[in-house]
């Protein structure tokens, strides 16, 4: 029996997937992907001062480090990598599903955010960060339109990267009702919104709540805006200037903190 064509292509998205890997750089990026058991290393390429600075992480990596001329760093990195002598080849970290981070226990009501076509990785490294400091369970993003896990959104994420469930996901859409149906309160950021973030949740702190980010410029989909439960606004002077998504992460983070 011919298998259907959706079948088909699944099947094939995980082969690439299996194959697929990052080169992570910066001695900071790299420290931290070496100290972290579950991290798939598959080759070290650092220069003799950067395996000095690295220090016990190399041993703790369990791995062979490849010594390389600063002149001619051998990784295959881009020219304008900051990769301070070390670079480190790395299978994607696995977090489990949606469901697995969402519900998991924690110390405080839980917190996620939800990206909706947020490409740079400059921005999702610092979304990362911020996540990683006010507890959230996992950034979320789509596996189309989104920033992937780089070398250069690990750097920025200064190590979060190791530690915060970053998952992607086919439609985000759907991964908002599998949150509500979960409990999940869904706020979605709009600046144009008549509701701040404080009013949505007062007298709710103790609930799960996801935050849903937009890209800068066009903000949230149609489909998105229409499925989060309410849309709010981070409360501003009237004159204020929109803020950059990561800078609005952290604050949206910070208000609806539980």
């Amino acid at each position: 029996m011919k298998k259907p064509t959706w079948v088909i292509a699944k099947e094939q998205a995980k082969r690439v997937a299996s194959q697929e890997t990052v080169w992570l750089f910066g001695l900071h990026a790299v420290r931290d992907a070496l100290e972290n058991p579950a991290r798939e290393k598959l080759r070290l390429i650092v220069t003799r001062n950067a395996l000095e600075r690295l220090g016990d992480a190399v041993a703790t990596g369990g791995i062979e480090p490849e010594i390389s001329d600063p002149r001619k760093f051998a990784a295959p990195l881009d020219p304008q990598s900051v990769h301070q002598g070390a670079a480190l080849e790395v299978k994607p970290l696995d977090w489990g599903s949606l469901q697995d981070v969402a519900l998991r226990e924690g110390p405080m009501p839980p917190r996620i955010v939800l990206l909706d076509r947020v490409t740079d990785p400059h921005n999702v490294g610092a979304i990362l960060r911020s996540a990683e400091v006010f507890g959230a369970r996992a950034v979320v993003a789509m596996q189309r339109h989104a920033a992937p896990e780089t070398g250069a959104l690990a750097k920025t994420a200064s190590g979060a990267l190791e530690r915060q469930p970053y998952l992607r996901v086919r439609n985000l859409a759907d991964s908002i009702v599998e949150l509500q149906q979960m409990g999940y309160l869904v706020l979605g950021l709009d600046g144009e919104a008549e509701t701040t973030i404080e009013e949505a949740v007062e007298g709710k702190r103790d609930r799960a709540v996801a935050l849903v980010m937009g890209a800068e410029g066009p903000g949230l989909r149609d489909k998105t805006r229409e499925t989060c439960d309410i849309l709010v606004r981070i409360d501003a002077s009237a004159d204020f200037g929109s803020l950059n998504v990561s800078n609005a992460a952290a604050v949206a983070l910070y208000a609806a903190r539980g």
